[in-house]
């Protein structure tokens, strides 16, 4: 059988349109979590915004300000860095799901064009051998390089991850350490 017969093309066309309305759904499904997130954030700020503004109009004196401000800039921080964790879940869910089918394609095309090799090579002329070894060869080559560079991009992500969460951590920790300061401060 013919390796491109309307059959085959009609079949991959197929399969693209499937991965496409996969990949589409799991796209939105990561939006729609985003969208959650961002509504949850933007509700519970209101109302501790709320709440800080009723608390501060009841105030009596410039230190008894003081204090509050720092009360309630601590939680901000904390907030902060809770949605930033959460958002981040959302994207590494959602990269996964595309990774998985981007490796699923990888895969299916990285055999496809095998069978294709080896089947040009079974009905190949005599003396082509070396020709598809070096066809093979590159294969080889572009396979490796693929896998090389998905790896390194791997540990790119991690490695900046890695150190926007000890950024994230050290700045949560000095607006403790200062928010204990100024509160001392303001008790003297």
């Amino acid at each position: 059988m013919n390796q491109f017969s309307p059959e085959k093309i009609v079949e991959a066309q197929k399969a693209s349109l499937e991965i496409l309305v996969g990949l589409t759904s799991k796209a939105f499904e990561g939006f729609e979590r985003l969208c959650e997130l961002n509504l949850q954030t933007m509700r519970s700020t209101l109302t501790e915004t709320r709440e800080g503004l009723q608390r501060a109009l009841s105030v009596k004196d410039p230190q008894e300000l003081m204090a509050l401000q720092i009360e309630l800039l601590q939680p901000v921080a904390e907030n902060a860095l809770s949605y930033r964790r959460r958002l981040l879940e959302i994207a590494a869910a959602t990269q996964a799901e595309f990774d998985k089918v981007a490796e699923a394609q990888y895969e299916a095309n990285k055999r496809g064009v095998q069978r294709l090799v080896e089947s040009v090579g079974n009905a190949g002329p005599a003396g082509s051998g070396a020709a598809l070894a070096a066809v093979q060869s590159a294969i080889d080559a572009s396979n490796t390089l693929y896998e090389t560079m998905q790896s390194t991009a791997r540990q790119a992500v991690q490695v900046a991850e890695t150190s926007f969460n000890d950024a994230a951590v050290a700045t949560a920790k000095v607006v403790q350490h200062r928010a204990a300061q100024t509160s001392r401060a303001a008790k003297l």
